[in-house]
C-alpha cells in the first residue's frame, strides 16, 4: 500500500487535491466535525475542561470559536481531548483499506502530531498566499483571528516542504493539479516494485 499524505498552509488547496487520486482518503477535518456532532462522550470531557463555554450538545461551532479565542492554551486543551479520537478513527480507516494499492491522507497537523512513518509519501501542496488568502475569506464562518491561532501551531511552512518527497503547486486550475497528481502516481506505481513504500 502507497501512503500519501498531503502537507501545505491552511485553504492551499489539501482537500482538492486529495480528491484527484480517486483513492480511498482520510479527511481529518471531516472527522473532527462528525466528533463535535455524534460524540457525546467528548462533548461532556470538553464542557468538563472548560467551564463556561459550551451550552449543550452538539458542539456549536460559534461557541467553538469563541472558546479558542479567548483563552491561549483552550486550544491546546480541546486537542488533547479531540487528538486521540481522530487518530483512532485513521487507524481503522487504515486497517480497513491495508489491501488498497494507494490510500491519502488529509490530516493538517499531519507532521506536527509526528503522524509519519518510515515509508509515508509526504506531498507538500504550494499556492501563492493572495490565491490562499481568496479562498478563505470565501469560506463559511471565515475568522481572520481564528486562522491565525490554527498557523501557529503549525510547523513554518519552509520546514513542511523540506519534509516532502513531492511538491505540487496548485495554481487552483483543474488541469494543472490533475496532471501533477497523475504524474506522482505514475511515478509512485512505477517505483513501487523497487522500493517498498
Amino acid at each position: 500500500m502507497i501512503k500519501i499524505a498531503l502537507v501545505g498552509d491552511i485553504g492551499s488547496g489539501k482537500s482538492h487535491i486529495s480528491k484527484l487520486f480517486k483513492a480511498p482518503t482520510f479527511d481529518a477535518d471531516k472527522e473532527v466535525s462528525i466528533i463535535y456532532k455524534r460524540n457525546k462522550g467528548c462533548f461532556k470531557k470538553i464542557k468538563k475542561k472548560l467551564p463556561g463555554y459550551f451550552s449543550k450538545f452538539p458542539i456549536k461551532k460559534n461557541e467553538l470559536v469563541t472558546s479558542i479565542l479567548d483563552k491561549k492554551d483552550n486550544l491546546k486543551k480541546i486537542s488533547k481531548i479531540v487528538h486521540p479520537i481522530v487518530r483512532k478513527k485513521m487507524k481503522e480507516f487504515l486497517f480497513k483499506n491495508k489491501n488498497k494499492k494507494v490510500i491519502v491522507l488529509d490530516i493538517p497537523l499531519f507532521l506536527e502530531n509526528k503522524l509519519n512513518e518510515k515509508n509515508d509519501v509526504i506531498i507538500f501542496v504550494q499556492s501563492r498566499r493572495k490565491d490562499i488568502q481568496k479562498r478563505l475569506v470565501k469560506r463559511k464562518g471565515y475568522n481572520y483571528f481564528l486562522i491565525k491561532k490554527l498557523k501557529k501551531i503549525q510547523l513554518p511552512l519552509e520546514m513542511k516542504k523540506k519534509k516532502s518527497h513531492f511538491v505540487i503547486k496548485n495554481d487552483f486550475s483543474m488541469v494543472t493539479a490533475k496532471n501533477n497528481v497523475k504524474n506522482i502516481l505514475q511515478k509512485l506505481l512505477n517505483e513501487r516494485n523497487n522500493i517498498r513504500y
